[in-house]
């Protein structure tokens, strides 16, 4: 075991002493030590409940013969942190999570690790860490929230708070109606309830076959998740004997079942940033190209919120990540028979699973043959941009607007609180990628006005930025390269005419290439403010979005 370092042989006396202290026994000191990775936070919704969770885990773990040892890493909520200069750290924290689960493992030579997370960054920052370390792990996400309900309205985060500050901003409903949906938007703990990037990412893990079948929809208040937090403690020892590693389950066909999935689903645009991530700690050859290839051969078979009013309630009703097995293997021969931590393959999965077609729908009766997600590119995103369709209305694929062009996301906003923003125009952000802004903060606050007061079918909006999971409309984002690098994004002017055809995946500036020329010999990037601490060290390294933004 990778724990004799520090607990065998007379040299590591002081090492034991330490371990005793710490109440381990004599008995126990020569077990597997295991770590759990927990990303509580009071802060933290989605994370609230994990102080119960690493209880049932702990239980797992001293039932299947190990001794675990919890400790904390951090979490950002991103709903919290929207809005606002907060919002540069979200994306960031992704390393900052992984570099600091490799360190405590690797100082104290943990032999597995249980990796307890929930939400946007942590989850791909977890599994970052244990394909980097490549020692036993696996990934407990805590959980979807309930929906909430409010005088027969049935609410989401989005819809309960988000969109109705939007609808509130056009005068559609009063500001005690607003209260009203606030304090009903999000009645239990647990991540949002749609598939926003959270659920999107909980989803993809079950895929790839890290976490344990149902883990991904089982939600953070039921007992099922808590049976599963300590089935995952007992099976991490399993792990350990087996001799089982995340880099044996985290395979190419893995990766590109988790895009299948992602596809299927419509889940969220982060996503594609984070499996270039992950594919890239698993020193996998991953990138645009593949889930390119794969958008033209996989529809899209359910619709969650927020593009419909269906939430992971439902989606787990309906069989769950299993169900989806159910409904595409054998039906595509793009997804493969992977396995799972257990050696389970998604063949025999499938076979045990049940499927609810009415939510999730056949793969010969889709829902569109349209995939969730897709790549752009044209004169604007040379190197890409990303599209969430399954939030696009049919009636906008084919769109044709002036700019009106921001260096904040504030000031966008700001516009459109005011109504400088009409039908027709296209709101280009900028200055918010990667390196830009630092941090491509997220975009949902503007897109959500944009919705709610009408306006989300008659607008684009187009940002070298990120949104979130929880966005829906004529959004395009991730456009590479960012217009701090010199990307075209930071060449357009107010008026210039944007044309996107998301049938064709085209996005191009209707400027022609002399006047192009011009601006390009003129352009002089915008400076934000110069960062400090943390921000400064990430924006010095940080890769662009189209190979994952990824800090070296």
């Amino acid at each position: 075991m990778r724990s004799d370092i520090i607990k065998q042989g007379v040299e590591h006396a002081p090492h034991r002493a330490l371990l005793y202290a710490g109440g381990v026994s004599d008995k126990n000191i020569e077990k597997p030590f295991i770590g759990i990775a927990s990303s509580f936070s009071d802060l933290v919704p989605g994370h609230i409940g994990m102080r119960d969770l690493e209880r049932q885990i702990e239980k797992g773990i001293h039932s299947g013969g190990g001794q675990s040892f919890i400790f904390g890493v951090p979490a950002v909520c991103d709903g919290i942190a929207m809005g606002h200069c907060g919002m540069r750290y979200s994306l960031p924290s992704r390393d900052l999570i992984a570099d600091c689960v490799e360190t405590v493992a690797n100082a104290h030579q943990l032999d597995g690790l249980v990796l307890l997370t929930n939400c946007d960054k942590i989850t791909p920052g977890m599994l970052i860490a244990a394909l980097r370390l490549n020692i036993p792990s696996i990934i407990v996400t805590a959980g979807p929230s309930l929906e909430g309900h409010c005088k027969g309205e049935t609410l989401t985060f989005i819809r309960g708070s988000s969109e109705a500050v939007g609808k509130y901003r056009a005068g559609n409903i009063s500001l005690e109606k607003l209260n009203e949906m606030v304090h009903y938007a999000c009645p239990t703990i647990g991540s949002c309830q749609g598939l926003y990037t959270a659920n999107t990412l909980a989803c993809l893990v079950e895929v790839m076959g890290m976490s344990l079948p149902g883990c991904a929809s089982a939600a953070a208040v039921s007992s099922k998740k808590r049976r599963i937090a300590f089935e995952s403690g007992l099976a991490i020892c399993d792990i350990i004997k087996n001799k089982t590693l995340p880099r044996d389950i985290v395979t190419k066909d893995a990766l590109r079942n988790a895009i299948i999935v992602d596809l299927a689903l419509g889940g969220s645009t982060n996503s594609i940033l984070h499996l270039l991530a992950i594919a890239q700690s698993a020193e996998i050859e991953l990138s645009l190209d593949d889930f390119e290839y794969l958008s033209d051969k996989i529809p899209q078979i359910i619709k969650l919120d927020p593009s419909s009013t269906l939430t992971m309630t439902d989606l787990d009703n309906a069989g769950g990540i299993s169900g989806v097995f159910k409904t595409l293997y054998n039906k595509t021969n793009e997804f493969k028979n992977t396995k799972n931590l257990l050696g389970e393959s998604i063949e025999e999965i499938a076979q045990n699973a049940w499927v609810d077609n009415s939510v999730i729908k056949p793969l010969d009766n889709p829902i569109t043959n349209n995939p969730g997600l897709a790549i752009l590119h044209g004169n604007l995103a040379s190197e890409g941009a990303v599209v969430k369709i399954s939030g696009v209305d049919k009636d906008v694929f084919e769109f044709k607007g002036r700019a009106k062009v921001f260096n904040h996301e504030e000031d966008a906003m700001k516009a459109i609180v005011d109504d400088v923003i009409k039908e027709g125009d296209v709101v280009v952000i900028r200055y918010e990628g990667p390196k830009g802004g630092p941090g491509m903060r997220e975009m949902l606050a503007p897109t959500s006005l944009l919705v709610g007061k009408g306006l989300g079918k008659k607008c684009a909006l187009i940002t070298d930025g990120r949104f979130s999971g929880g966005t829906r409309g004529l959004c395009i984002g991730h456009i590479c390269p960012e217009a701090a690098i010199g990307g075209v994004i930071g060449l357009i002017e107010d008026n210039d005419i944007i044309e996107i055809d998301i049938n064709k995946r085209i996005i191009n500036l209707k400027v022609d290439e002399t006047e192009l020329q011009r601006r390009k010999e003129n352009f002089k990037p915008y400076q934000n403010e110069v960062p400090k601490g943390y921000l400064s060290k990430y924006q010095k390294s940080v890769s662009q979005a189209n190979k994952g933004a990824i800090a070296q």
